[in-house]
């Protein structure tokens, strides 16, 4: 499973950044080297004092420059751990938004916008922490520990026995503790969302508690939270404060171990013994083992976090995608009615048809209003006509073609869909026209609003075009022009207006129509109502 995404983004990563991957390797292998060579130099340091021979201050010199480079290369690596990480969940949040643009329209009927954004925070941000404190970490730590038993066992093969038998001991100790200390802040995060919850609910209920004189348990309840909050952060501060002392303990232990066992002789003191250096070297190694123990713990435990993640990442790669259709231009057949609906069955759920049997031709040109009571499935013919679901049975065609097969370029110049609600996007007032298309002009832009008669006004803000949009900006029904205008700016063939007079009121509703009047001109218009206009010229259609 991991496979499937992760080891994908992070080969592309690799590929495309191959002067960041070579550093980051570089930088590991150099923070791990560099940190065992410290102590090494100052083995050497304090041999030579206690042999009474000379020190110049340039072994000195070189101690410290020594540590400098291992710090250096540390905060590299971690620096260039995270620049990867992020590399790669970029790569992956590309990958989940081109499988966006392929899944169907029911796909986001049955998925809440929650959950779908979840995926691509949540769960992509453990990803990242898979490589900033997951593998590459981890990696890195064991191969410290390594490392370091390694140079213990050449320095004195008894305390690297020691050490050996010691560890495994010492990591189930750190794990117990890391899921301690986790359960406790999860505890503690639980009590203090319960507590922040608490108050909002009483003040909105406070005149029932009044009523019933029931502040005394409320308060209760709050003073519950409250301490299982501190019982919960008590925990986890005993479990932080006695872990650093025990692994103190033990590390002290084994020394002393050595160094008795060292100090009896024969066999002892060739299987324990050392040089005052050695010694001074092997206490800042048994030292330096105990850190990347518990990294390793809670680098683990991000792995796991992670590896729930990716699988329900993997389950959203996995849904299934719009069927693959041969993609025509609706160009080809102008001669062809603008709308073609014959023999049309549909429903969202395999037991609910809403469509039954629906046939309508609409010319181009001509306009059609669609009337019917609530969830006849008058918004369902719009979903069908720009082609976001097929049908169950029957024909979808928009100039001879199936709604379906039109490539999704020609969308936009065939469909100007205007909703009863405006949706604005991050941006200025242009952005709210253009959508961010690069392909409509200016000039279109301004040729648009002035048709639905709202140039006049923006020309007057401060930026014109470029001003921040604000809803504060327009009046209600200016907002709903705004809307005419995004739909008629790419000069559409075929208008759909969703119920777009709705809640307006007469003065407004009137300024909208006239604005549709023009905006309608030698377009074919499909509209959606719950009443007659009587300034209406063309036909209504009863969906039942």
């Amino acid at each position: 499973m991991i496979h499937n995404i992760v080891m994908k983004a992070a080969k592309e990563t690799i590929s495309h950044h191959v002067k960041l991957t070579v550093f980051l390797v570089f930088t590991v292998i150099g923070s791990i080297t560099a940190g065992l060579i410290p102590p090494l130099v100052l083995e050497w340091i304090i041999n030579t004092l206690t042999e009474q021979r000379n020190l110049s201050l340039m072994a000195i010199i070189l101690y410290f420059v020594i540590l400098s480079i291992s710090g250096v290369l540390d905060a590299g690596k971690e620096s260039l751990i995270t620049v990867f990480g992020q590399k790669v969940t970029h790569q992956i949040r590309s990958i989940m938004c081109e499988k966006l643009n392929l899944l169907p329209a029911d796909y986001y009927t049955r998925q809440d916008t929650g959950t779908t954004v979840s995926r691509f925070v949540g769960d992509v941000d453990t990803i990242e922490t898979l490589f900033t404190s997951g593998i590459i970490s981890m990696v890195a730590d064991a191969c410290r520990i390594f490392s370091i038993l390694a140079i213990i066992f050449v320095k004195s093969p008894g305390l690297g026995i020691l050490m050996v038998l010691v560890l495994p001991l010492l990591y189930l100790l750190t794990r117990s503790f890391q899921k301690r200390m986790l359960a406790a802040q999860l505890n503690n995060r639980q009590a203090v969302g319960r507590a922040n919850n608490h108050i909002p609910d009483t003040l909105h209920s406070i005149q029932t508690l009044h009523n019933l004189h029931k502040e005394e348990y409320m308060e209760k309840r709050y003073e519950t939270y409250i301490e299982e909050g501190f019982c919960a952060v008590n925990r986890s501060n005993f479990y932080d404060a006695i872990y650093s002392p025990i692994i103190i303990t033990v590390s002290t232990l084994l020394v002393a171990v050595m160094m008795i066992l060292s100090a009896k002789g024969g066999w002892f003191m060739d299987f324990f013994g050392m040089t005052v250096g050695t010694s001074v070297a092997i206490i800042s190694y048994v030292g330096k083992i105990f850190e990347p123990l518990e990294s390793i713990g809670m680098e683990i435990q991000n792995i796991q976090s992670a590896s729930a993640g990716i699988q329900r990442i993997n389950a959203f790669l996995s849904e299934q995608e719009k069927e693959a259709f041969t993609k025509i231009s609706y160009k080809e057949t102008q001669d062809s009615p603008a709308i073609l609906l014959q023999n049309l069955h549909f429903g969202y759920e395999a037991d609910k048809e809403i469509l039954e049997g629906l046939t309508l031709t609409v010319n181009p040109g001509e306009h059609i209003t669609l009337i019917g009571r609530t969830g006849a499935g008058k918004s369902t013919v719009f979903k069908l006509l720009m082609g976001l679901y097929e049908p169950w049975e029957g024909t979808v065609e928009i100039y001879g073609k199936s709604a379906s097969c039109i490539q999704e370029n020609e969308r936009r110049k065939l469909f100007g869909y205007v909703e009863q609600s405006f949706q604005s996007v991050p941006g200025s007032v242009l952005d709210q026209i253009t959508l961010g298309d690069p392909t409509i002009s200016l000039e279109q832009v301004i040729n648009a609003l002035s048709i639905v008669d709202l140039w006049n006004t923006i020309k007057e803000f401060p930026k014109g075009l470029d001003t921040l949009y604000q809803d504060s900006l327009f009046s209600k029904g200016q907002i709903q022009l705004l809307s005419i205008a995004r739909a008629i700016v790419s000069d559409p063939k075929i208008l759909l207006l969703d119920e777009i007079t709705a809640n307006l009121d007469s003065e407004t509703e009137q300024r909208i129509l006239e604005a549709l009047q023009a905006a309608s001109c030698n377009r074919t218009m499909l509209s959606i109502s719950h009443r007659l206009y009587e300034y209406s010229k063309g036909k209504y259609v009863t969906i039942s």
